[in-house]
């Protein structure tokens, strides 16, 4: 994983390849060796699911946030407004955790409860207001091309298209799709959902599959 050119998201450094969320894990411990062993640098965190609700645990204080940096989502959002709402908040929890810099916001905005599909018109939405608002936005969509280019011209981080719906382990659904994001984009294009166990992170150069 270190062997890979490092990755450049929204003028930061990574030399980590791999995101690494912070749910679904047995327990607390469990996901704090986990994030360890994957020598990852960045961690993706539910800010509207920030207390463990079978613990009632808070992750912001299980995970040292001088080694990793957050990466707060919108997770649970099912329009623009809440999902602004929710990454200040985020913006706010990476500053209490030390991170005074940290403006990275994986937006997901998600009123499908049965496919669980983005909305592509309310994440557009949401992407713009947050730009100007100064964040480094990182929008999960729909594996859609046009979309795709949109958002990197007004001003996303990286695109990140969904292999096939969360969720469902049916892995890369979309591949044609896929390869004209990654040859037309100009920025960082991260593949995420319906993968089953492996995140696949492609930035126009280098592809590596991996564990999460």
């Amino acid at each position: 994983m270190k062997n890979y050119s490092s990755l450049l998201i929204g003028g930061k450094q990574f030399s980590s390849r791999l995101m690494v969320g912070t749910g679904k894990y047995k327990s607390i411990q469990d996901m704090v060796e986990s994030l360890s062993n994957s020598e990852t640098e960045i961690i993706t965190v539910a800010i509207r699911r920030i207390k463990n609700d079978q613990t009632g645990e808070n992750l912001l204080e299980k995970i040292n946030w001088k080694k990793y940096w957050m990466l707060p989502n919108t997770a649970g959002c099912v329009n623009s407004d809440e999902a602004v709402r929710i990454a200040i908040l985020g913006r706010e929890l990476a500053k209490l955790s030390g991170q005074e810099e940290n403006n990275f916001v994986k937006l997901e905005v998600i009123p499908d409860k049965k496919y669980l599909l983005p909305d592509p018109i309310e994440t557009l939405k949401a992407a713009e207001i947050l730009i100007k608002k100064g964040f480094a936005v990182l929008p999960y969509i729909n594996a859609d091309p046009m979309l795709a280019k949109r958002l990197e011209e007004i001003g996303c981080a990286t695109v990140m298209p969904l292999g096939s719906p969360i969720g469902s382990g049916q892995g890369l659904l979309n591949l044609s799709n896929i390869g004209i994001i990654i040859e037309n984009a100009k920025v960082p294009v991260i593949i995420d959902a319906g993968i089953g166990e492996f995140l696949i992170l492609i930035d126009l150069i280098w592809i590596n599959i991996i564990y999460v």
